[in-house]
């Protein structure tokens, strides 16, 4: 039986780049699963790749016919924006390991959906400050940067990961994402192959 990956963090901590890098690794042999969001599109993201980008409407039929494994909301400044993981046909545990970009709820949903252990957190982890400037840095690079929007996520960042949230899911495991992308990659590899 197969295992779900659910790497989890911050914003800003390198989630899609490591994500990236998992993908690419031959030794790993992990497929992807790519969730659903009604966020806009950033520029550089295609369609398929880091989300696929639906409707409301789109996200309301996909919930009426009971295909949400899981899902989140957020009142932005710009609206509200849905971010889900659909029962789309992407994942057959029989037929291997899969890797996920989530939150503490995302893992805590599969782990509920699945039931029997297949749900493994990969907890990224970047200081703060650290963390800001990054978070800063990828918002510059945007043509319209959402400024207020990045501030109201590195915030709500310091709730959704609480040491005492981190505990109540069960997430012991912490990766360090601060210096070496590399040497944070081959650890991860390490921990998955050990498993």
């Amino acid at each position: 039986m197969g295992t779900i990956y659910c790497v989890i963090g911050k914003s800003s901590t390198g989630k899609d780049s490591i994500y990236k890098r998992l993908l690419q690794r031959e030794d790993l042999q992990l497929k992807k699963i790519v969730p659903y969001t009604t966020r806009p599109i950033r520029e550089k993201e295609v369609e398929g790749v880091e989300y696929h980008f639906v409707t409301e409407e789109k996200r309301l039929e996909l919930e009426a016919a009971g295909k949400i494994i899981e899902g989140r909301s957020y009142d932005t400044i710009y609206g509200r924006w849905d971010y889900f993981t659909v029962d789309d046909g992407q994942i057959d545990l029989a037929g291997g390991d899969y890797l996920l970009i989530g939150t503490l709820e995302t893992y805590g949903k599969l782990k509920e959906y699945y039931k029997n252990g297949q749900i493994v957190p990969i907890y990224i982890e970047v200081e703060d400050g650290e963390r800001l400037e990054r978070a800063l840095r990828r918002e510059r690079k945007q043509p319209e940067p959402k400024y207020e929007e990045m501030c109201r996520r590195f915030l709500a960042d310091s709730r959704d990961f609480s040491k005492k949230k981190l505990e109540e899911y069960g997430v012991t495991k912490v990766f360090d994402n601060g210096d070496d992308i590399e040497k944070t990659v081959e650890a991860i590899a390490a921990y998955i192959k050990e498993r």
